[in-house]
């Protein structure tokens, strides 16, 4: 118990000491997390800004375009005059997409022909882009199905068994877990803890590599009663202390102020969040068992967490991808952490179907006891090699 006390005072004067510690555990990941809430309050980037190019000039032209207009997706800033003028609004940047009438677009719709409407959007920018194309193709498959009823009314029709024929089937749609189609809930779920992760990673890694590059190592050991369990804990619990709290703030922020979907008991969440950063220190403390060397273990851990915001499945299905990086996939914490938040907060389903993600992340530190003694090697033998 003394050697203990003894290394978490050593812990705490550590983090004292320097401010780089207060910046990178406190400072950047609320930072981070007030800058992602407060870009994306209103939950989609709407409306997107885009054009018309409107070549025939008749009143069903006009028609369409003000369907453009009271479309929730994009807002019509401008007129082009033609299809050139339009492109080069979107090459600088000013628009995300336009809309093309053709000429002669309503003498070919009244006279049985087939006429064109294109339109074009910038999908090198993937959510307005997506916004743009999403209410391009709204207004073109519903002035489509309006031209069609108006032809076989003519023919003698009635509205409603044309309205029948072209749309059999009623799509009722109900979005599970996020009605609202709110983008921030699911951006800010995932890239926020994230953040955090990354920052436990680093100044996990940073905290351990730093005594033995300082060549302080021996005395850290020493203090601990030549325990490498005792030293390291003296050393990470204040650390895993502040990330939890500032773990905590973060969820509070989703589901007490902006009132994020949490369909659970707040403690299940709380509870994920403390165990992430639970096993991503276990996670770096091995990372500095196969590499103890500050530059390389610093060089891994960076490359891992920012990795993980696209290998765990935020924004691409592990089952779809490569297998070996499916694999990869499920040895990173981050990945856990987001099927508890897939089950627990969005879906709601009992704990007892997630027990598996808790208990993968309660593995990772045992995963990290085989290689203390190398670690307490290395320490107690410092060899700095930058």
């Amino acid at each position: 118990m003394r050697s203990l006390i003894t290394s978490l005072a050593r812990g705490v004067r550590s983090l004292a000491s320097r401010k780089i510690y207060i910046f990178m555990m406190m400072i950047v990941p609320m930072g981070c997390a007030w800058f992602m809430l407060d870009l994306m309050n209103e939950g989609l980037p709407l409306p997107v800004p885009t054009a018309v190019v409107d070549m025939d000039r008749s009143a069903m032209s006009r028609s369409v375009t003000r369907s453009l207009r009271a479309n929730q997706f994009v807002e019509i800033t401008d007129e082009a005059m033609s299809y050139n003028d339009a492109l080069e609004q979107v090459r600088r940047g000013k628009i995300f997409g336009f809309f093309y009438i053709p000429y002669r677009f309503q003498q070919k719709a009244m006279s049985g022909g087939e006429p064109t409407l294109s339109f074009y959007s910038n999908m090198s920018l993937f959510v307005p882009g997506t916004m743009s194309f999403k209410g391009f193709k709204t207004t073109a498959v519903t002035t489509k199905g309006a031209m069609v009823v108006t032809t076989m009314s003519s023919v003698g029709v009635d509205s409603q068994e044309a309205s029948a024929m072209l749309q059999p089937v009623v799509i009722d749609s109900h979005p599970l877990g996020n009605p609202w189609l709110n983008y921030s809930i699911y951006l800010c779920n995932s890239f926020v803890p994230g953040v955090l992760a990354l920052m436990v990673l680093l100044m996990t890694v940073f905290s351990i590599c730093d005594e033995m590059k300082r060549g302080t190592s021996p005395q850290w050991i020493s203090d601990a009663g030549g325990s490498m369990l005792v030293a390291l804990t003296g050393k990470l619990l204040p650390q895993t202390v502040i990330f939890s709290i500032v773990g905590v703030a973060m969820q509070s922020m989703f589901y007490g102020y902006y009132h994020f979907p949490l369909n659970n008991h707040l403690g299940h969440m709380i509870a994920a969040m403390l165990l992430l950063v639970l096993a991503c220190q276990a996670f770096a403390v091995i990372v500095c068992e196969i590499l103890p060397n500050l530059r390389i273990a610093l060089s891994v851990c960076s490359l891992i967490g920012i990795l993980s915001f696209s290998i765990t499945g935020f924004s691409f299905p592990v089952e779809q991808m490569y297998g070996w990086l499916g694999i990869f996939s499920y040895i990173v914490p981050l990945r856990y952490y987001f099927l508890i938040y897939i089950d627990q907060a969005l879906n709601g389903i009992p704990l007892f179907y997630s027990r598996f993600y808790y208990i993968a992340l309660l593995l990772f530190p045992l995963a990290a006891l085989p290689g203390l003694r190398r670690l307490r090697k290395r320490c107690l033998n410092p060899v700095y090699v930058p």
